[in-house]
């Protein structure tokens, strides 16, 4: 019985360890749909890091939103206002380059049919594909807390492993 349990105790070990990095530091998690696109692509499979819960201007996150997982990009931040003016993104009435984007095809918007500002603890995210993404122009900011952390590292498909850029 004692080399039974010497035997099985580094197997419970490992067992504990991944569930634990799992649930507290990082997981996998799938790209659903064409939102992000051409960063991201459909089913492309990313790194969460659980553990960022400060984010910067465009950092992609993940949210729970209603039970789903959405990959978006964090756009503004709280206390700013954010607007769109002949495909231009302006924070706090200064421009800002999305460089990220391809195609910056983002119809003008003003944040002021939600509110003047973001409020504390809000992020504004958008898809990088506009026309195709349900992000903040039609869920509204996004709660801190909703915000699972954030994804910088592809690990599927193996043509797209390593560091998003």
């Amino acid at each position: 019985m004692k080399k039974f349990i010497n035997e099985i105790v580094p197997y419970v070990i490992i067992i504990l360890a991944v569930a634990l990095i799992r649930i507290y530091i990082v997981t996998p998690v799938k790209v659903d749909g064409l939102s992000m696109y051409p960063t991201l692509s459909d089913n492309q499979v990313l790194l969460l890091k659980k553990y960022k819960k400060t984010f910067k201007r465009f950092d992609i996150v993940v949210l729970d939103y209603q039970n789903n997982k959405l990959v978006k990009r964090i756009i503004g931040l709280p206390g700013e206002h954010i607007e769109y003016n002949n495909g231009n993104l302006y924070v706090n009435g200064k421009k800002i380059d999305e460089k990220f984007l391809e195609i910056n095809n983002t119809d003008d918007f003003n944040i002021n049919i939600f509110n003047e500002t973001i409020p504390d603890d809000y992020y504004f995210v958008m898809g990088d594909n506009r026309p195709n993404s349900k992000d903040s122009r039609i869920i509204g900011f996004i709660k801190k807390e909703d915000i699972e952390g954030k994804v910088d590292f592809s690990i599927f498909p193996l043509n797209k492993f390593g560091k998003i850029k």
